[in-house]
This record gives structure tokens, sequence and C-alpha cells, in this order.
């Protein structure tokens, strides 16, 4: 069993986290909503780095796995934090950001946050703007009124268990948005995505890239993956894109 290391950030919340040294840019995996750092895709890209000496840093956010805290008391902008202050006290130098789902939103807070940092960046299936765009839009009136007295909870695909969302959740994504003002990515970037994807479907991914501006930004579509984009074809495309921002 993986030993984690933490960190308690500023805001007191205690960050798992793994940092594989090796010569940089350092990759950081930043995962999707209720993943944690032991999913396919963190396994697998930590053993493509350990296996080319490359540096690799991977996290729980708060509320999610290893880490600290209830997931029902995050929000999208504590998440961000969280992967602030990992990176910020573990890391110098460039970054290579590669984002599943969620963390395609967190890796675009990070890139306009810290862009001297980053050098490249890879989004799988990501999702920015998901609180508003997705949920938000989707609820119907008896939700929106079921979240406005605290929480509402919608089926998942994932588990026999309902997701919980909170207001909290949309009302703090919505002071995240990368979606609506100019998003530069002036560095190597490529999004990869799903054409059988129901959770983040291939519009998603078509907005941000016609959104976003930079001098290397290139979407692939691929026939049939879906939300996981964890099969061994997928997998290699991840580390072929990868090895492409490096």
């Amino acid at each position: 069993m993986t030993e984690f290391t933490y960190l308690t950030t500023d805001e007191g919340r205690r960050i798992a986290y793994e940092l594989t040294p090796g010569q940089g840019p350092c990759v950081v995996f930043l995962g999707g909503f209720k993943s944690d750092m032991t999913g396919t895709k963190a396994v697998y890209l930590r053993a493509w780095a350990q296996a080319r000496g490359r540096a690799f840093l991977r996290l729980d956010y708060s509320g999610h796995g290893a880490s600290g805290g209830e997931f029902l008391d995050g929000a999208i902008g504590d998440w961000f934090e969280d992967a602030r202050a990992v990176i910020e006290t573990t890391t110098s130098g460039p970054l290579v950001l590669v984002g599943s789902s969620m963390g395609g939103w967190i890796a675009l807070l990070l890139a306009r946050a810290i862009p001297h940092r980053i050098t490249g960046l890879v989004g799988i299936a990501a999702a920015p703007d998901f609180t508003e765009d997705s949920m938000w839009a989707s609820f119907t009136p008896d939700q929106k009124a079921e979240l406005a007295a605290g929480q509402v909870a919608l089926p998942s695909d994932y588990s026999d268990a309902p997701y919980i969302i909170t207001r909290r959740l949309i009302e703090e994504g919505r002071s995240r948005l990368v979606l609506r003002e100019p998003l530069p990515l002036p560095f190597p970037t490529r999004l990869l995505q799903g054409t059988d994807d129901t959770d983040v479907p291939p519009a998603v991914a078509l907005r941000l890239l016609d959104h976003a501006s930079g001098p290397d930004i290139r979407l692939t579509l691929v026939k049939g993956a879906d939300h996981r984009f964890s099969s061994p074809d997928c997998l290699a495309l991840i580390s072929t894109a990868l090895a492409e921002v490096l």
C-alpha cells in the first residue's frame, strides 16, 4: 500500500499527495469529481513518468481519497486551492498539467493563476464550468428549489449512491468559471475526448477548443470512448499527448 505524504494548507485542510522525484518539467495529475489518485489514469501516468525518470505529482483534493475533510463541504475553489498549495509547496520550476474531467477545469484555473510555471497541458474529457453549464443548466425547477434549501441528489452512473450536490458547490463555482472571459493557453495543449462520453459530451471539448487561445492547441476525438477514457488505447493516447507537450 502506498504511503502518501500530507500537507496542511493555510486554510487548515489536510491534503494527501505523492511526489515522485525526477527531471522536469514535473507532470502534475489532477483527478476528477469524487475520484482519487489511486485511479487507473493516475497510476498509469505515475508508472509512465517513473520509467522515464520524470518528476510526477499526484494528489487528492480535500474530501477526496486519502485527504482529510468531507466531500460535501468542498467546492471548486477549495480544490483548486488544495492543488495550488501542494504544487507551490513541493515543486519548483516548470510544470505540465494533466487534468481529467473536473481536473481539467482545475488545470485551467492553475494555468490562469500561475501561467509563468506552466509549459504544457493535457485535458482528458475536461469539464470546465460544469457546475453551471451541466448541473445548474439541467436542473428542473423542483431541483433548483431543493438546492436553494441546501442540496439536491443526482443519480450516479458509477455507484448506487447518488451524487449529493450542494448549494455552495454551485454558487462558489460561479466565481471560478473560465469560459466567460479570455482563456489564453500560450503553451502546447492537447485535449482528448471520447465521442461516447455522456458525462462531458464532445460539445464541451469543442466549446473549449473554440474559446481558448494559443499557438498549439489540438483536440483529439476518440470514437466510442466513454468518460473513463481508461482503455489501453486511451491510456496510450494520454501518454502520447503528454510526450508531445513535454
